[in-house]
């Protein structure tokens, strides 16, 4: 299925932009702790109980997300495509969940984006522009089919995730699904990467300026 890159081509992949972690899970741990720290809470009827705790839990998990891209904007980064979708999914669900008192919206928030991050990438492919190499080719160069593969493999993975995200709130409780983000999810994303690692580490392929580089390097030394 694929396609061989010449060894003399192939290098480590090159850990630049690789992005701040902590917008990305930041959010999804204050939405974890929030929610969590209001099951302590006895009053059944008072602003703060464990009735309201997954309110609470989604009106900071929105905060945080717009302190993210907020903190994007502020370094003069320009707004990754996923993070754009998820800000509106966040908003526009989080915003019903709140406003609604629904919280059937912020159980299939997650299927959302996860649909839309795998639509967006098929979607992307179909019409021959592919925007995972967009997203990713600073820190990676890799021919096109490599680039195709690695997008399909996300978003397969994706898909992966919103039928489980599925499963989990309709099967489950509501404080195993919260904190299935952390110990299930986040660990699932970990393990995807690493198992892509040797993939991007056949395929890379190294850069004009990283090569000169090495070799000022070696002449210096």
């Amino acid at each position: 299925m694929t396609e061989t890159t010449p060894p003399s081509e192939v290098r480590k992949p090159i850990p630049k932009g690789a992005g701040n972690i902590w917008t990305d899970i930041g959010p999804v741990l204050v939405f974890v702790i929030v929610f969590n720290v209001m099951q302590n809470y006895t009053d059944e009827t008072g602003p703060f109980s464990k009735q309201t705790a997954i309110f609470w839990a989604t009106g900071l998990f929105m905060a945080s997300v717009a302190a993210a891209i907020g903190y994007t904007l502020l370094k003069g980064r320009k707004l990754p495509p996923m993070l754009i979708i998820t800000g509106i999914v966040v908003m526009v669900f989080g915003g019903l969940t709140l406003w609604l008192q629904d919280e059937t919206f912020a159980f299939i928030k997650p299927t959302i984006i996860n649909v839309l991050f795998a639509v967006t990438i098929l979607g992307s492919l179909a019409i021959g522009r592919n925007i995972w190499k967009t997203a990713f080719e600073h820190a990676f160069q890799m021919p096109d089919h490599a680039w195709k593969i690695f997008a399909l493999r996300w978003a397969a993975f994706y898909i992966v995730l919103a039928i489980l995200n599925e499963v989990l709130w309709r099967n489950f409780s509501k404080e195993f699904w919260v904190n299935s983000k952390l110990f299930l999810s986040i660990p699932l994303a970990i393990a995807f990467m690493a198992i892509n690692l040797p993939f991007l580490m056949k395929h890379n392929i190294e850069r004009p300026e990283d090569a000169d580089g090495e070799k000022k390097a070696g002449d210096a030394a």
